[in-house]
């Protein structure tokens, strides 16, 4: 029975991070989750490069007994483009990522894993944990130390003993071959999903929905309900009978921070926990200005308590009264010029405003797309109306073509850069850093193929005499040469004694007189 996999993946950014640094892939012969780590400049960038070399793994060409070989060289790749990065730009330094691969050929699966990213399993209805965390709390748990319950809560469940980052030394994975079974269901989630639902709720939602893409959305829609504190990605795919799957999957999933879409908010803002975590984030914002406030309106409750402790009501009622009047008697055309002066400085101060901030953003610089080129911007990715708040300050050599695809879709979204000797440099690492791949994929030994022998006989040459002058010179020529090989082959039987066969080495006799000379006797 040939089996095929039927699959989906989805990510979301969560309620509570700025970006995603989550990456997911999914495809006919592939699963690939990678949980990036290493602060806003890093993670995404770790977690990608994890996805991109790893996806073109994703074929049928593939013996049982090298798949795991070839997730391991992907994987280690990988690693060396990490420390590459880390050491050419230090604000990328200490990025990182987990890794979880499962690799398909025929009915057979090849799977690694390194880090807190988890695989589950679920065959006839029951949920398996395929994959151990590779973190400080499941080190306490399997020493003795911690309860599996007492692990859920722990504050250092996020601290990770073992993951791909740019630290030098070899990786060490967990590696494992597994039969694909028609019928069995794989879940491959960052801790975004397994941190806050539990096994048993993950159980019951791939147990109850037979759809891949709705087995993702309920899941993710899961944690979103569950605050959703990280990044929540999710890749789900079943074990199918092939010639019983009417519509087979074959274009890859793929999200998170490798997507094209790796800037879309969480779909969790309008729920209960998505709100409540917008109330969180903009109380924050409020706080100094509803600091200001209170402190200013704290300095006037003080204010009239002073008064009132030295004057008594009759007299407060007078001043009061003394204010409201001469208020009443200031003439209108002051209060009009008041408000005019107010509006000139507003205006003024928008204007300088509006100055200042114009020239900030041309002292800003990021890496974009144009025309199928990359090229380096002056100013900020921004529109006001018709006013656009950059232009184009140079445009390279390099083109699309240059470059691996994760990385084209990554600058066409726009890579912000310090000033124009960062951006060109940010250029160059990235057209080095593709060409260098390219060659050690093209470097790459590739199978060969021995032909093999046809048994059809080849045509044997026409003894018979042809017609045309040209063959018969052709004719005329080989008796001559027969001849003379005869005169050479007597000479030398009667010198050594030797068949005429064994002599073609000794005398330099070309084989083929040898064998035209057989054929003529």
């Amino acid at each position: 029975m040939s089996i095929a996999l039927r699959y989906a993946a989805q990510s979301d950014v969560g309620l509570m991070r700025q970006n995603n640094q989550d990456s997911g892939y999914a495809g006919p012969h592939l699963l690939v989750l990678a949980d990036g780590m290493g602060g806003p400049a890093g993670g995404d960038i770790a977690s990608s490069i994890a996805v991109a070399h790893l996806a073109p793994l994703d074929s049928d060409a593939y013996k049982t007994e090298e798949l795991l070989t070839l997730l391991r060289n992907a994987i280690n790749d990988a690693h060396q483009e990490l420390i590459d990065r880390s050491q050419t730009d230090a604000e990328l330094h200490g990025l990182g990522t987990t890794c979880i691969a499962i690799l398909r050929s025929g009915n057979k699966l090849a799977m690694t894993h390194i880090g807190d990213s988890r695989a589950y399993l679920l065959r006839k209805g029951t949920l398996t944990q395929v994959t151990t965390d590779h973190s400080f709390v499941q080190y306490l748990v399997e020493t003795g130390q911690l309860s599996p319950e007492q692990a859920e809560n722990h504050p250092q469940r996020s601290v990770l003993l073992r993951v791909l980052g740019d630290n030098e030394g070899d990786v060490v994975l967990d590696e494992s071959i597994r039969e694909a079974v028609v019928g069995d269901r794989w879940l491959l989630c960052s801790d975004g999903l397994s941190g806050v639902v539990s096994g048993e709720t993950i159980g019951k939602i791939m147990h109850n929905t037979p759809d891949p893409v709705e087995t993702c959305s309920h899941l993710i829609d899961l944690a979103l309900k569950a605050g959703a504190p990280d990044n929540v990605t999710v890749v789900i795919a079943d074990v199918v009978d092939a010639e019983e799957d009417e519509h087979p999957s074959l274009t890859p999933h793929i999200v998170g921070a490798a997507a094209t879409n790796r800037l879309a908010k969480t779909r969790g803002s309008q729920g209960a926990a998505g709100k409540a975590a917008a109330l969180r984030s903009s109380s924050s914002k409020k706080m100094d200005k509803n600091d200001a406030d209170n402190s200013s309106h704290d300095c006037q409750s003080k204010q009239k308590k002073k008064i009132l402790g030295k004057k008594s009501s009759p007299d407060i009622t007078k001043d009061l009264e003394a204010d409201d009047d001469g208020f009443e008697k200031q003439p209108k055309s002051w209060r009009f010029w008041v408000s005019m002066a107010i509006v000139c400085l507003l205006v003024f101060g928008i204007s300088v405003g509006g100055v200042l901030a114009w020239r900030w953003t041309q002292t800003q610089y990021y890496v974009a797309t144009h025309n199928e080129k990359v090229v380096i911007y002056q100013g900020i990715p921004q529109t006001l109306g018709p006013l656009s708040f950059s232009h184009i300050k140079e445009e390279t050599a390099v083109r699309k073509d240059d470059l691996d695809q994760v990385q084209w879709l990554r600058i066409q979204k726009g890579v912000p850069q310090d000033s124009l000797k960062e951006a060109r440099r940010y250029v160059r690492d990235q057209y080095n850093s593709s060409r260098t791949h390219k060659k050690k994929l093209s470097s790459s030994p590739s199978d060969s193929s021995v032909e093999e022998p046809s048994d059809t006989p080849l045509d044997s040459p026409s003894l018979e005499p042809s017609s045309s002058p040209s063959d018969t010179e052709s004719i005329s020529s080989a008796l001559n040469t027969a001849t003379t090989l005869q005169g050479r082959v007597s000479e030398a039987n009667r010198l050594t004694a030797t068949p005429a066969g064994a002599l073609v080495g000794r005398l330099s006799i070309p084989h083929s007189y040898v064998q035209c000379w057989e054929a003529m006797t």
